[in-house]
This record gives C-alpha cells, structure tokens and sequence, in this order.
C-alpha cells in the first residue's frame, strides 16, 4: 500500500475542461449484482446515473489501461446496483487508485503488505473474504461499499477521512490526492453514456446547489460580475459572485478553517473595520475565511457583512454555512469574492480560475457576462 506519486492538478483540470460530472441522473443498471435489500437500503441517494457495460470499451484517462478503466466501470457498476450515490462511487475509485492503481493484484510475496490482494488490497486475514472471492472485483467492490455505507455522515466528510475508515491505511492522508482523478473518471466513464441520450443538464447538479460527486459545491449562487485576471483588473486572483447582501455563503467542500478575519486598511493606512461597508479605496479582505480542503486546495471568501460563523480549526462540511455576503473592505458594493488555490497556497502563483476549477469539479458557477 505505498503511496503513489501526486498528479498535477494544472494536468487534471485541462483533461477536465469538457467534462460534467454526473449526479441525480436515472437509467437502469446494465450490469446486474445479487445484492441484498438490506444495503440497497442504506445507500439511498441520488439515483443510479447512466447504465454502464463493463464489457464496452472504454476511452483511456491519463495513464490507465483498458483493464483498468473496466475494473473502475465495475467499481462504478456495482455503485449503481447497491444505489451509492455518485459521491460514493469517487471515494471508492480513489481509494482503488491508491491501493492497486486501479489493477487487480495477486498476492505478490514479499512485495506484498501482509496478505492484501485485489483492487482494494483486501486482507483475508482481516475479515473481507477469501483470496478468490477478493480477486473477484465485483465482490470485493461490493465488500468495499458495505463498509463506507456504515462510515457515519459518509457523503458530507472528507474522501480521505472514508476512506481511512474503511481501509485503515498505513498512509491515511494518501487518498486526498486522488480525488480529482477519480472524479475525472466517473466523468468519463458515467458522464460518456450519459451523453449517448444526450442530456447534460440534467446531470449538473451541483449548479442547482447540491454536491457533486467530487464532493463540491458553488459558495454561492449569482452571477460572476467579474472574473479572473481580466484585462480591466490583471491583479484579480478571483472571482466576484453578484449577490445580495445577507446571501448565505457555504464552504465550497469539506476541510479545515486555517484562517478567518477582519482585514480593511483605510486609505490613509489605518485600521478601517469590518463593522461598516467598505468601498474602492479600502484595502483588503473585509471579513473573510479560508478553507483547507484534501488534496491541498484552499478557497477563498470575502467581504462578508459580519463576522463569520466559523473559527480556525473547525472542521467543515460542504455546502455548510460559513457566513453571509457583505461589501466589507475593498468592495464597491455586495458581492462575494472567491478564489480557489491550488499547492495549500494563498498567494497569485497558486490561484487558479475559480470558473475552470469549479467546472472541472462538478460545481459550476454563474454564467461571465
């Protein structure tokens, strides 16, 4: 169970660009399990998505082969007989990826870790079945969603955090890095049948509010009234979400509070405020928060009217409330200005176009103008 190498998030966005992760979609599982009621049950969610053929061929992600793509639309099959929500079918094709890289493996010796084997290095000796029932990926990808389904609060935490509760890994923080991979490859394979009945729109489901299956979701709903490093503003690291003052702000995916305060600098140097609207002149944040989240992203939301309803080191989940717009600090009127970093960085070498990142991650914003 060694970790594998980090993929480049700035390579995983641009495969991502045209891709839409699928949520809430219907259609009728084309791979048929003998699953019990009792787990089907548990699972409720957001529907089976788009029927998958495991035996079809199948477009190529990054660096995985033919039998590793069919072993993630197995992972994703059994997903939908057992009715896991998308979310689900991302933690357990990450936690897959680092395992076995997506690969079925054997028992490989004195290479091996103990007597795991399989897509999930599954030990026998631990309880999860025999040699040939984990080489089995049906079986041992059902084992896998048995356990997660009983991992308390499981669609709203951390991947890692699942994962961890259900594999105890010597490596806990190694699945965060996965995340993004894994989503890319449920877009690929769910989001590419999907498209055979041509309709899109139905499948973004976080632009309605709710998560995706990369476990994201838009801080806010409105219009983006500036963007990105544009030509009028080339010092803009993020973007501005017109919205009313006293819209809910939500964290934008699970993670940890590493900073909140008041940062508005009067024209003159002094110490402006947060108590009152800020304006042009005014220098800094206003009010704002800053999110950690796996796979080390940091989001970025200011100028709330008020201070926030977190303080560093909460742990939160996505979609969770952070705190209310406002037009704190260097604002001409309300709005909310977000920014996503890649690297755990906060600074313009680690800002990434939040349009670009949270439409490779399932959760589009409000249309440019």
């Amino acid at each position: 169970m060694s970790p594998i190498s980090r993929v480049r998030p700035g390579l995983l966005i641009a495969i991502a660009a045209t891709l839409v992760l699928v949520c809430c979609g219907g259609g009728v599982v084309a791979f048929f399990l003998n699953a019990s009621d009792d787990v089907s049950d548990q699972a409720g969610g957001c529907g089976s998505g788009a029927a998958i053929n495991v035996d079809a061929k199948f477009p190529n992600v990054g660096s995985l082969g033919p039998d590793q793509m069919r072993n993630a639309a197995i992972i994703i099959s059994v997903g939908q007989q057992l009715k896991v929500p998308p979310r689900g079918w991302v933690i357990a094709i990450a936690t897959a990826l680092q395992e076995s890289r997506l690969r079925n493996l054997p028992n490989l010796g004195q290479n091996n870790d103990h007597d795991s084997v399989g897509l999930f290095q599954q030990r026998p000796s631990q309880g999860w079945g025999t040699i040939a029932q984990i080489m089995d990926p049906v079986y041992s990808s059902r084992k896998f969603y048995e356990k997660m389904l009983q991992v308390e609060n499981w669609e709203t935490r951390a991947l890692t955090d699942v994962a961890q509760a259900v594999q105890r890994s010597a490596f806990p923080d190694a699945y965060a890095k996965h995340e993004l991979f894994a989503s890319l490859i449920v877009n690929t394979l769910a989001g590419g049948a999907a498209r055979a009945v041509g309709n899109l729109t139905n499948l973004r489901c976080a632009a309605a509010g709710e998560i995706a299956a990369s476990g994201w979701t838009v801080p806010a709903k409105g219009p983006i009234v500036s963007g990105f490093r544009t030509a009028s503003r080339p010092t803009h690291q993020g973007v501005d979400i017109g919205v009313p003052k006293g819209t809910p702000v939500h964290a934008a995916a699970a993670g940890t509070v590493i900073r909140m305060r008041c940062n508005a600098i009067a024209p003159n140097g002094s110490d402006w405020g947060c108590d009152r609207d800020g304006s042009p002149q005014v220098l800094g944040c206003g009010w704002y928060v800053d999110i950690l989240h796996p796979g080390a992203y940091v989001t970025r939301y200011c100028h709330m009217v008020s201070r926030p309803l977190v303080n560093v080191g909460d742990q939160v989940a996505p979609g969770q409330q952070i705190g209310w717009s406002g037009s704190t600090g260097h604002s001409s009127g309300p709005h909310l200005h977000f920014e996503t970093h890649i690297n755990g960085g906060e600074t313009k070498d680690t800002a990434v176009d939040p349009i670009r990142f949270m439409q490779d991650m399932g959760a589009p914003l409000g249309a440019a103008p």
